[in-house]
């Protein structure tokens, strides 16, 4: 059951967070979740952390906001490692292992390392070796855009309406009670009007005959959240299931359709069953492909991402899936859904990888 759940604002990378590293950002939402579900002791801490310095953030958080006595353990899954880290979470916790544990993710890419050793210098780590195609994520989804004639124009649409919805959830003051601040940020910073005649303008972000524009991709953030999990017997959101899927590593972000149908086949639920949806927007194109596979309608429908998404909000790789399920924990708990509404987070990972959470509220 995860019964608490807490995120920061998202930051620009070298503005609103920039005084705060990965351990820091952890260690607000760690000691926020644990308050808010009256947690006399945490068992395990799990983290998602994409593009960090290494070393077991999840340690250093739990020492930094929990004290000595709670462990840690790291996960990466690239940009849905916070969903899993919630799925193995709560998979501690199902089996027996745990009582309470605090899972969530964090990024801090404005203090991401450089990473070189002697004569061997690189941008990235690779997401696949060879012989398998290992593309930049811009690159797979201006590959993926083509594949499925996504346009530019409808790409842009679609970024346009995130960051609509994340400007009007600020003003309607939604977000607040599921945030815990860290320094003077007091709000998710990426958030902005696009006027169209910039975006006409906009060249292909990842190359020149691309329709991604850095417009229709998510941008690089900073921030955290975290979710405290308890066995069943408590009101909040009980996970009634998790699945991990592979795909091609040159296709990465279509995985989220095959995750979330896996996931719900087996609850023996679908899409028409579902009351929300938290989809990790790494771009728009993913987003409108992987809502048109699951036959939901991403402009249309209010159960899928209304109060918008990363490319509205902005995007820190290891936390953006644990952000999807305080998303959900909001719209669906705070919200006050009845018992039983269902809903969906789910995140895709480079190198061809999909996580899906389902959950289910408990009253």
């Amino acid at each position: 059951m995860v019964v608490a759940a807490r995120r920061t604002w998202v930051g620009r990378p070298a503005a609103g967070h920039a005084h705060a590293d990965e351990t820091r950002l952890a260690a607000a939402v760690l000691s926020a979740a644990a308050q808010d579900a009256s947690a006399g002791r945490v068992d395990d801490v799990v983290l998602g952390n994409a593009a960090g310095h290494g070393g077991n953030v999840a340690r250093r958080a739990a020492l930094a906001g929990l004290g000595l006595a709670v462990p840690g353990i790291s996960v990466d899954r690239q940009c849905a490692s916070g969903l899993a880290a919630v799925a193995t979470g709560a998979a501690l916790v199902d089996a027996g292992h745990a009582d309470v544990v605090l899972a969530g993710g964090v990024e801090s890419t404005t203090r991401a390392p450089a990473r070189s050793h002697g004569r061997l210098d690189y941008r990235r780590a690779s997401f696949a070796p060879p012989p398998w195609a290992d593309p930049e994520a811009g690159e797979a989804a201006d590959r993926l855009a083509r594949a499925r004639g996504v346009t530019r124009e409808r790409q842009h649409a679609y970024a346009i309406a995130s960051h609509r919805r994340v400007r009007a959830a600020h003003e309607a003051g939604l977000f607040g009670p599921e945030v815990t601040g860290v320094g003077g940020l007091d709000r998710d910073e990426h958030a902005r009007l696009l006027p169209g005649r910039v975006l006409d303008r906009l060249p292909g972000a990842f190359g020149p005959d691309g329709s991604v524009t850095a417009a229709s991709a998510a941008p690089a953030a900073d921030g955290a959240a975290a979710v405290a999990i308890v066995p069943d017997g408590a009101p909040g959101l009980r996970v009634r299931g998790a699945a991990t899927v592979a795909c091609g590593p040159d296709m990465p972000l279509l995985a989220p359709v095959r995750a979330a149908r896996t996931v719900c086949e087996r609850a023996g639920v679908g899409p028409a069953d579902l009351a929300a949806v938290e989809v990790v927007e790494a771009f728009a194109v993913q987003a409108l492909v992987v809502a048109e596979d699951l036959g939901l309608d991403p402009l249309g429908d209010p159960r899928w991402n209304p109060d918008g998404g990363a490319l509205g909000a902005g995007h820190p790789f290891g936390a953006s899936g644990a952000i999807a399920v305080v998303r959900l924990y909001s719209r669906l708990v705070r919200g006050g859904a009845p018992a039983g509404a269902l809903g969906v987070a789910t995140a895709a990972g480079t190198g061809g990888v999909g996580v899906a959470l389902l959950l289910e509220v408990v009253r």
